[in-house]
């Protein structure tokens, strides 16, 4: 896997090539997750947990999946960063859009502030990777590299949202950098309560149900 670093990420890919659409007053979501319904069967997207980092009217959504990694060490694409590297310590794929280029995420060290262009989205911050990991290593605790990302055009999500193919949800601290990214989608349904709660039990193979 070739992977190319990028300071700033361009919502421009793939998925923003369709017609604009009149999406006026959209509520952003930039910060939840949205945890795709077992009935989406894209297999970019089966079972994902995406945590939505842009999300307006104007340019659409961008988020990465946080629960598909990869076995590639995070080591080998951008040296320096390894021993920054969340366990279990590898590349993970945020995503079919720009599949070469990476996005990281990392958790700042407490008691440390924002820089005047970082927002905190569910506990982590966009980590501009061409910076010096050295000093990095002074703010944040710890980071996850993505290679790629999820991108929507103007409305694409948000029809998505209405056919029932993904559930939004808060994001909790521990899921952008999690553990155990293979149980994280029944993980995040089950603790919903209620049909989204029971959602997360459902079979992985219906038919042998």
């Amino acid at each position: 896997m070739s992977i190319m670093t990028a300071g700033c990420v361009s919502r421009r890919g793939p998925a923003s090539a369709a017609r604009r659409r009149d999406t006026r007053g959209v509520t952003s979501h930039a910060g939840r997750l949205i945890v795709a319904a077992p009935v989406l069967i894209d297999p970019n997207f089966d079972r994902t947990v995406i945590l939505l980092l842009e999300h307006d009217d104007e340019d659409g959504a961008l988020g990465v999946v946080l629960n598909r990694p990869t076995d590639l060490p995070a080591e080998e694409p951008v040296p320096g960063w390894g021993e920054l590297a969340a366990a279990p310590g590898v590349v993970f794929a945020g995503g079919p859009v720009h599949a070469g280029a990476a996005i990281a995420l990392g958790r700042l060290r407490p008691d440390t502030d924002l820089d005047d262009d970082e927002t905190e989205r569910a506990g982590v911050v966009v980590v501009d990777l061409g910076d010096d990991p050295t000093l990095a290593a002074t703010r944040f605790e710890e980071i996850r590299l993505f290679a790629g990302y999820a991108g929507w055009g103007p409305g694409q999500l948000e029809e998505e949202l209405a056919e029932a193919a993904w559930f939004v949800v808060d994001a909790e601290p521990g899921d952008a950098l999690t553990r155990d990214p293979s149980e994280l989608w029944r993980r995040v349904l089950g603790r919903q309560g209620g049909r989204l709660g029971w959602l997360g039990h459902y079979p992985d193979d219906v038919t042998t149900n």
